[in-house]
């Protein structure tokens, strides 16, 4: 990931708002949430709502697929992924100094779907 990029993503999740807004899609998992529920959970305007919800799009985020009359947005784990590992990249020369991080230290471990999670 280049740096101009990683800063446009980090610039995004700097807003409350849209942090809020990632966080909760980040726990909805691949299935996500349509907006009136994202709405409805944040207790947020329906254009404030859909303004932030296009800015998370624009970089690359999250993503909305329509369904019918709504719109379900989730997570774009892969761009998520992609950031974390840029962040931690080369971290303390390869030592592990990031115990929360080593806990989760595998997409599949982060999203949540092992049977077996660290203790």
């Amino acid at each position: 990931m280049e740096t101009l990029t990683a800063a446009e993503l980090l610039a995004a999740l700097g807003h409350e708002s849209r942090l809020s807004i990632f966080r909760l899609l980040v726990e909805a998992g691949p299935e996500g949430m349509v907006v009136s529920a994202i709405g409805e959970q944040l207790a947020m305007a329906a254009a404030t709502l859909s303004f932030h919800l296009a800015h998370l799009t624009r970089v690359g985020l999250i993503s909305g697929q329509r369904e019918s009359r709504f719109i379900r947005y989730s997570t774009n784990y892969g761009t998520m992924d992609e950031l974390i590992a840029f962040l931690t990249s080369n971290c303390c020369h390869g030592q592990a100094c990031l115990p929360k991080t080593g806990a989760c230290s595998s997409t599949e471990l982060r999203r949540g779907k092992t049977e077996n999670p660290p203790t």
